[in-house]
């Protein structure tokens, strides 16, 4: 079995939007209104060209994505990566290869080639598994919400992928907070 990490290019497209859609079931009958969820091909190729969209290939065939976020989605809340669109094709749910795609992100983009501390990802609480399932791999819970578009409650998760340089992450964060606090004279 030969296993490829790459990012995916807009030939990937077609393939893509298939994997999306049929892992994404759950979501359209939960009403949530994520985009992946009804992405058409024009949509898969947007995200392909705008974000960095990982793919793991086994054997010849995409299996797993999972997209990191080049815009500013979250930065009101952190500046942490952001990852989302993950999707595995149904005929591969429960291999494991969905996780080796997300260990490959978490260490390998987000820790080694962008030297973050930690990464972040949204999901729904209304959803039956997928908070649990990341709260398993060890996303923490960083802040809920509402959007106000009917998908109910959406929580913030951040998973530490390199917790020393995380302490001096918090460090920092918390001396910009207090330098704000404090008055500013001429």
């Amino acid at each position: 079995m030969t296993e490829i990490y790459r990012l995916a290019t807009v030939e990937d497209a077609e393939r893509l939007q298939y994997i999306t859609y049929e892992a994404y079931v759950t979501i359209r009958e939960l009403g949530l209104q994520w985009p992946a969820a009804n992405a058409n091909i024009a949509l898969i190729q947007d995200n392909v060209t705008t974000n960095e969209c990982y793919v793991l290939e086994v054997d010849g065939e995409i299996k797993a994505t999972v997209t990191l976020s080049k815009k500013d989605n979250i930065k009101f809340i952190t500046d942490l990566p952001f990852i989302m669109w993950f999707a595995v094709d149904p005929l591969s749910q429960g291999t494991g290869i969905g996780m080796k795609l997300l260990t490959w992100v978490e260490e390998t983009i987000i820790r080694d080639k962008l030297g973050a501390s930690a990464l972040t990802l949204a999901t729904a609480e209304k959803h039956p598994w997928l908070l649990p399932m990341y709260e398993r791999r060890g996303y923490e819970r960083l802040k809920a919400f509402d959007s106000g578009n009917g998908d109910g409650t959406m929580h913030l998760l951040k998973k530490v992928v390199n917790p020393e340089l995380h302490e001096v992450y918090l460090r920092e964060k918390d001396k910009e907070k207090e330098n704000q606090k404090e008055p500013h004279t001429i």
